[in-house]
C-alpha cells in the first residue's frame, strides 16, 4: 500500500520516526517526509542518512501553516509529535495541551484539507483512566481525533489512532536509564519494585501502527497485546545481564505514576473486537441524541476487567533477559562493556 506514496511524519527525529525509517528506506516507498521542531537533529538525521528519499521539514504541529505545507502531496501521516515526559508534563500542562491536543487537531485539519489518505494518531497507555496531565492531554487528543473524524466525508481521510504501552530502550524510557546508572557506578533507582508495565519493542510500535494503516476505519483505536514485567524484575533483569554489582535502591512512586497501566478500559473492552494479537475499538459514533447517553445503558461494562499490565501474560527475570538481548540498543551497550572490559 505504500508503494509509490509519501509518508509524513511528525516528530520524525524521535524513537519512533527512526524505527519507521528503519522500517520503510529499503521499500519502494516514494518519498518520507520528517516534521519536526529540531534542526539539529534534523541535520544529524540528514547526514547519517544521506538518502535522497527522506525530505526534512522544520515546524511545529503547533502551527497550522508550517504543517500545512508538509503535508502537501502526502499520502499517510504518522502524528508521532507529542510531549510526553510525564513530570514535564505536570510542571508545564498547557504546553503539554497545546502540542498533544492542538498540535494534533492542527495535523488532522491539514491532512483533510490536502486529501490525505489515512491519519494515524499515536497514543499511549496513559491515556486511559489518566491520572497525570501528560495522560490527560494524550486522552483529550484521542477525543478530539475521534470528533474529527465523525465530520470527514465519506471518501475522504481516515483517522485512527493507536495506543501502546512502554517502548523499550525509546529516548527518555527506564532502561538507558538503568543502563547508564550501571555504568556510571551509581544505585539503579526503583521507585517500587511491584510496579508493572507493558514491554513493547520499537518494530512492534510500528507493525501496530501498519495494522491500523490496513484494517482501521474512521475514528477506530487500536492496541496491542503486549507483555508486562514489574520494574523490579526489570531492574534485576538489566543488572543479571551487565553483570552489574551496583545495589537496587527503591525510591517511592514519583508524582503521576500509576501502579498498573491500563491500556484498553472495561468500558472499551465492552465493544473490543479481538484480532488474535490485538484489539480494535470501534468508534464512539453516538449523535448528539443524548438519550443514547443517558437512558440507554450497557449491561456488559458491569461484568468486564479492564486489560492492564498486571493481567496481561507477566514476564519473569529470564523471559525479560530474553527479550532484552534481542534489543540493538542492549547489544551495543553489552559490547562496548566488553570491548572496554577486554582493555582493562
Amino acid at each position: 500500500m505504500f508503494k509509490n506514496k509519501t509518508l509524513l511524519i511528525t516528530g520524525g527525529t524521535g524513537s519512533f520516526g527512526n524505527a519507521v525509517l528503519d522500517r520503510f528506506l529499503n521499500t519502494d516507498i516514494k518519498e518520507i517526509r520528517i516534521f519536526s521542531r529540531d534542526e539539529k537533529k534534523q541535520h544529524d538525521m540528514r547526514v547519517a542518512l544521506n538518502n535522497p528519499k527522506v525530505k526534512f521539514y522544520i515546524g511545529n504541529v503547533r502551527d497550522y501553516d508550517s504543517i500545512a505545507i508538509a503535508m502537501r502531496g502526502v499520502d499517510y501521516v504518522f502524528q508521532a509529535a507529542a510531549l510526553k515526559q510525564v513530570p514535564s508534563c505536570e510542571f508545564f500542562p498547557m504546553e503539554a495541551t497545546r502540542t498533544n491536543v492542538l498540535g494534533t487537531e492542527n495535523v488532522i485539519k491539514a491532512a483533510v484539507a490536502n486529501n490525505v489518505k489515512n491519519v494515524i494518531c499515536l497514543s499511549t497507555d496513559k491515556a486511559a483512566y489518566p491520572i497525570n496531565a501528560m495522560g490527560m492531554s494524550k486522552a483529550l487528543m484521542e477525543k478530539v481525533a475521534v470528533a474529527s473524524s465523525r465530520n470527514i466525508p465519506e471518501g475522504g481521510t481516515t483517522v485512527c489512532l493507536t495506543r501502546y504501552g512502554n517502548v523499550m530502550a525509546s529516548r527518555g524510557s527506564v532502561i538507558p536509564f538503568f543502563v547508564e546508572q550501571i555504568k556510571n557506578g551509581q544505585p539503579i533507582t526503583v521507585t517500587d519494585p511491584n510496579m508493572t508495565r507493558y514491554l513493547m519493542t520499537l518494530e512492534e510500535a510500528v507493525e501496530l501502527v501498519l495494522f491500523a494503516f490496513k484494517n482501521g476505519k474512521q475514528g477506530d483505536l487500536f492496541v496491542q497485546k503486549a507483555p508486562a514485567s514489574t520494574v523490579g524484575d526489570l531492574a534485576q533483569a538489566i543488572k543479571e545481564l551487565f553483570n552489574a554489582t551496583n545495589p537496587i535502591k527503591v525510591i517511592g512512586t514519583r508524582h503521576g505514576e500509576k501502579l498498573h497501566e491500563t491500556l484498553c478500559t472495561r468500558e472499551e473492552m465492552a465493544k473490543a473486537n479481538d484480532l488474535k494479537g490485538f484489539y480494535q475499538i470501534p468508534s464512539d459514533d453516538r449523535d448528539l441524541n443524548y438519550g443514547k447517553f443517558f437512558t440507554n445503558g450497557d449491561v456488559t461494562k458491569s461484568t468486564l476487567e479492564d486489560y492492564n499490565s498486571e493481567n496481561t501474560n507477566r514476564l519473569n527475570i529470564a523471559q525479560v533477559k530474553e527479550l532484552l538481548l534481542d534489543l540493538d540498543y542492549i547489544k551495543k551497550e553489552l559490547k562496548e562493556m566488553e570491548i572496554a572490559n577486554a582493555w582493562n
